[in-house]
C-alpha cells in the first residue's frame, strides 16, 4: 500500500506536468493564435480554433478556484501556498480577460501575470513533491464532507 506522504509527492509529481503542459497551451497554442498587429487574421485563427479558445478560457478560472477551496478546507497544506494558489488563479482570470477583451487579442498583462502564476503553481507543486501532506492534520472525514 502506498502511504499518504508518497501518495502527495505522485501528486506533486503529476501537478508537474499539469504546469508543464499549461505553460505549452499558453505559449505555444493560444498565444500562437495571435497574430500580431492583425485582428483579422487573429479573429480568422480563433474561429478556426474555437473550442481550443473557449476550452483554454474556461480552464483558466474554474482549476484553480477548486484547488484553492480543496487547500482551505483539508488544513493539510499550509494556507499561504492557498492563499499563492489563490492570487495565481486571479492572475488566470485576468490573462484570460485581457486576451479575449484587448484590441487585436493582444496581452500586454502576460509577463506580468506569469510570474505570480509560475510562484503560485509551482509552490503547491514544491510542497506536494517535497514535504507531503501533514497526516496529523488530515481529517478524512472532514476531507470527504469537502469532496460531496
Amino acid at each position: 500500500m502506498i502511504s499518504d506522504k508518497n501518495l502527495a509527492r505522485i501528486a506533486g509529481f503529476c501537478y508537474l506536468v499539469v504546469i508543464a503542459t499549461g505553460l505549452f497551451s499558453e505559449v505555444f497554442v493560444r498565444q500562437a493564435l495571435r497574430v500580431g498587429n492583425d485582428a483579422l487574421a487573429t479573429a480568422h485563427n480563433i474561429q478556426t480554433n474555437e473550442m481550443l479558445f473557449r476550452w483554454g478560457f474556461l480552464a483558466d478560472g474554474n482549476y484553480c478556484i477548486l484547488i484553492v477551496y480543496v487547500i482551505y478546507r483539508t488544513n493539510v497544506i499550509p494556507k499561504i501556498i492557498g492563499v499563492l494558489y489563490a492570487v495565481a488563479g486571479i492572475c488566470y482570470l485576468i490573462n484570460s480577460f485581457t486576451m479575449f477583451l484587448s484590441k487585436g487579442f493582444a496581452n500586454p498583462l502576460f509577463n506580468y501575470l506569469a510570474v505570480p502564476i509560475f510562484i503560485g503553481e509551482l509552490s503547491l507543486c514544491l510542497w506536494l513533491l517535497i514535504k507531503g501532506i501533514d497526516k496529523p492534520k488530515l481529517d478524512y472525514n472532514k476531507l470527504i464532507t469537502t469532496i460531496k
